[in-house]
């Protein structure tokens, strides 16, 4: 219990860091960005509804990104950053409550849960450094790889899983490398849950005890990772802050009081709009890096 409360500590403090970074950096924004306080209504919207289903099991990342892209609201560019700084607070949130009942070993969990933040720490600085083109490229490949998972789960070809709370030594070497991986990939916006639910399932843990693990990872993978991003400019701040203050209400009416919901069809809907934005982001990355290439 001590070592739990320690890590409800640790990500209530990355928090708390992230927003006085956020804070301290808003009046420096060199490129002028967001200049209105305040989030739109379909920033909002996006924010409440993207993290409202992601407590229900429908990845916000991928969801996010197609919506950004669909209704124009954020630069290419500045979209993983954005997502990950404005879902750290809702994803922050998701984590509590799910660490909080954990019935995982603690000691794995944490071991875990650093894992992926270094993995986290030392993408967000790749990704931050990107041209537009790379990260529109990035993102399309991350996207489809978003739709093979979805159609996984959907068709039900993830594996069953097991019922172990605790790996084995070489099952947990394996988790953690795994996880630092992960945690890079997410700050290029490509969400850890499918993935993380494939691999804790092939090692033969209950699925449901590692959810706080993927939690717990994405929690402090954002909140790290999104310091990295802010200090680099390269998020759009209405947005993220229409993830922020939209998220917060839907993960608590998520996985407080409505719990579940019928969500088939919707997750075709999904699937259908995530593809549309990998083929688009695929085809603008690939645009702009063609010319460099005939240049040579």
């Amino acid at each position: 219990m001590i070592l739990v409360a320690t890590l409800l500590g640790g990500l209530l403090a990355c928090a708390l860091l992230l927003l006085v970074q956020w804070r301290g950096t808003t009046a420096r924004d060199a490129a002028g960005r967001g200049t209105r306080s305040l989030p739109s209504a379909s920033q909002l919207s996006v924010g409440f509804a993207t993290n409202f289903f992601d407590t229900l099991g429908i990845g916000s990342f991928a969801t996010t990104t197609a919506l950004f892209r669909l209704f124009r609201m954020v630069p290419d560019e500045l979209i993983p950053g954005t997502i990950i700084v404005g879902d750290a607070l809702p994803v922050v949130v998701q984590a509590l409550i799910f660490i909080s009942v954990s019935r995982v070993d603690p000691t794995q969990t944490a071991l875990l849960i650093g894992a992926c933040v270094s993995g986290g720490w030392i993408g967000a600085g790749v990704v931050a450094s990107l041209s537009r083109h790379a990260i529109q490229a990035a993102m399309g490949c991350g996207l489809v790889a978003a739709v093979v998972f979805m159609l996984a789960a959907m068709f039900g070809w993830f594996p069953a899983g097991g019922t172990a709370l605790v790996l084995t030594p070489r099952s947990f070497a394996i988790a953690l490398a795994a996880n630092a991986v992960f945690g890079a990939l997410l700050t290029l916006g490509i969400g850890n849950y499918a993935p993380s639910l494939v691999l804790f399932s092939v090692l033969g843990m209950d699925p449901r005890a590692a959810f706080p693990i993927m939690m717990g990872s994405g929690a402090f993978v954002a909140t790290i990772a999104g310091v990295r991003f802010v200090r680099a400019f390269r998020i759009h701040r209405r947005a993220a802050l229409g993830l922020v203050l939209g998220g917060i209400p839907g993960v608590v009416l998520a996985a407080l009081i409505v719990r579940s919901l019928p969500l088939a069809a919707l997750r075709w809907v999904v699937l259908a709009v995530v593809t549309y934005a990998a083929v688009t982001l695929l085809r603008a990355g690939l645009e702009g890096a063609a010319p460099r290439q005939s240049q040579r």
